[in-house]
């Protein structure tokens, strides 16, 4: 009887490990970068995949650091015109954002 609860307390945990394990799988790892208001720099580090960010103040100049592909939006809730950006590209200094997306599917 011991070894019964011993197993089902082991497999009670699987799915817990499993996810923390697949999480960073769907990320994309590295650094997105832009300029904010003032000309203040900004990142984020590896953000989640297929996730659209709306942007809460000004946003220019975004370089892709990460290794999946981005799209950087000129208005919020991924919409507008589209400038998507592959791994170590930067949109052009002026080009302002409103929202953005890592590896979109």
């Amino acid at each position: 009887m011991r070894l019964i609860r011993t197993a089902v307390a082991a497999l009670a945990g699987l799915p817990l490990a499993v996810a923390l394990l697949g999480s960073t799988a769907f990320a994309a790892n590295g650094q997105f970068l832009w300029v904010g208001p003032k000309g203040k720099a900004y990142s984020i580090q590896n953000p989640p995949d297929n996730k659209c960010y709306d942007m809460g103040q000004e946003a220019r100049a975004a370089r892709n650091e990460t290794k999946s592909p981005v799209v950087v939006y000129s208005k919020k809730k991924c919409k507008g015109d589209a400038i998507r950006l592959a791994p170590g590209q930067q949109a052009p200094q002026g080009v302002g954002f409103q929202s953005v997306i890592f590896n979109p599917r």
